[in-house]
């Protein structure tokens, strides 16, 4: 791994461009390069696959400005309302966004212009070389999938972040504490506006349909995130934390295992305990703010039960139909989903330093408030 100056030089060096925009990335670039020089540890599959990641994403940034200085129109391109997923991860909120996908009025993020937002979508002439290198990524990848993704399907706003080298998406590859702990006080308000910049690049030349964005580390930023989305809507999956913490830090365990030798999982179970804790208060405070009328919650038990039934009650609260083709799609993606789905694993807590009795007290107010949020009383009201 080179200092962050040789990773800029070979981000221009591989597009002939110079122009990455704002430096509000830079700090983001300097504290993750050193971190991953001094404390993760990598194995050489590591350094390569983390290497070729990071100048990845600066290529992109050379290439999001080099289109805007061609044609500065793309600023006016309006991002109106999105809906957007959050909450804890491992709580359904994949599965969700995949139902929500299958919405020919709305719009998702999806995982090949998420890897690659350039050239914008609607300048490609038939189909879409980028497709198949995210297919071809995927199985090269040789990573277990812990959540229903494929190419043309909807993927988190990770990609899109780490354009600002602010992302959690890192820390998910490598132990980096020194990067983690930044990350928690970090402002990510430049973090967003650049997604949104991205998003105005590809929607731009399309019909203007309503985006449907997710990622559970969005609990960490909502001040961030509603200056640069103010009419943004949310959709918020709850389920016991302590399953949660122990099944992330599981995911964690498994992707940086793949590129160090010195993996340890202790540190990933207080990483996540810390993260989520953290998280969770913001999120209440953010809505106890005034802000909780711009929530919808569903229960990951509700939605594994009557899926549909939870995507209707959204809509309605949303005030948008739920088309015959909206249902059907959502049918057969549901059904496809149950047949190929992996099996769940159980996590041993003591692998990861941790137990249920230590994790859920950091909790107890969020879960208090999500037995509120879902009921269904307090949640099912019409905007």
């Amino acid at each position: 791994m080179g200092d962050y100056e040789e990773l800029l030089d070979a981000a221009r060096a591989e597009t002939d461009l110079e122009d990455f925009g704002a430096d509000d990335f830079l700090e983001g670039l300097q504290i993750l390069v050193r971190a991953l020089r001094t404390e993760a540890q990598l194995n050489a599959l590591g350094e390569a696959v983390l290497r070729q990641r990071i100048v990845g994403h600066l290529k992109q940034r050379l290439q999001v400005e080099d289109w805007y200085r061609r044609h500065p129109e793309i600023e006016t391109v309006v991002i109106r309302a999105p809906l957007i997923g959050l909450g804890l991860p491992r709580t359904g909120s994949s599965a969700l966004s995949c139902l929500l996908a299958e919405d020919p009025n709305s719009r998702s993020l999806l995982t090949w212009e998420a890897s690659e937002p350039c050239p914008p979508p609607a300048t490609v002439v038939g189909p879409d070389p980028r497709i198949e290198r995210a297919r071809e990524l995927s199985r090269r990848s040789n990573l277990k999938s812990h959540t229903p993704t494929s190419a043309t399907g909807p993927i988190e706003c990770q990609d899109l972040m780490a354009l600002d080298f602010k992302a959690h998406i890192f820390q998910a590859f490598a132990q980096i504490p020194s990067y983690s702990q930044w990350l928690l006080a970090a402002d990510l308000t430049s973090t967003y506006l650049y997604e949104r910049r991205v998003l105005k690049l590809l929607q731009w030349k399309f019909p203007e349909k309503p985006w449907r964005l997710k990622a559970p580390t969005h609990i960490l930023y909502l001040d961030a995130l509603v200056r640069a989305f103010p009419d943004a809507r949310f959709v918020m999956t709850h389920r016991d934390p302590a399953e949660v913490v122990l099944s992330v830090a599981n995911v964690y365990a498994d992707i940086v295992g793949k590129f160090t030798d010195a993996l340890d999982k202790p540190y990933l179970g207080q990483l996540n305990v810390k993260q989520w804790s953290v998280g969770m208060k913001r999120a209440l405070a953010f809505r106890e703010s005034g802000a909780d009328s711009k929530f919808f919650d569903i229960d990951f038990r509700v939605m594994q039960r009557d899926p549909l039934g939870e995507v209707r009650a959204l809509y309605e609260w949303l005030g948008a139909p739920v088309t015959d083709e909206f249902e059907s799609g959502m049918t057969r993606w549901w059904k496809h989903n149950a047949e190929t789905r992996e099996p769940s694993t159980s996590v041993d807590p003591a692998g990861f330093g941790l137990s249920v009795e230590h994790i859920r007290p950091l909790f107890a107010e969020y879960t208090a408030r999500a037995a509120r949020w879902t009921s269904k009383e307090s949640t099912r009201h019409v905007h």
